[in-house]
């Protein structure tokens, strides 16, 4: 699944000339797929750099997180991401919750 996705989907880095790759994120259609940040840099604005860059290409950007991560989804509300909906299963049919959010214009 992931090997069909990944080729098509846009990949942005964040990179630490220091570190080398430290986080990415994959948009596609205005929908932010995944945000992945190096857990030693967790705390240190990487992530909330890389979403203020989708933003500003994609105003309205919407993205889904897992019910269970409170950690990601008080971090996206604090990015001004607000709560549109919730699905009993995730985009592959398994029994995860999901959280949709959108960014407030």
């Amino acid at each position: 699944m992931l090997h069909g996705f990944l080729p098509s989907a846009p990949l942005l880095l964040a990179v630490d000339p220091s570190q080398g790759t430290v986080g990415f994120m994959l948009v596609a259609n205005g929908h932010l797929e995944a945000l992945f940040v190096h857990p030693a840099c967790f705390g240190a604005g990487v992530g909330r750099q890389l979403v203020e860059h989708a933003l500003a290409l994609h105003p309205g950007l919407t993205t889904d997180v897992n019910e269970q991560n409170s950690k990601a989804l008080g971090f996206y509300q604090r990015l001004g991401f607000v709560q549109t909906g919730r699905s009993e299963i995730d985009g592959q049919g398994r029994p995860y919750p999901l959280i949709h959010l959108k960014h407030r214009l």
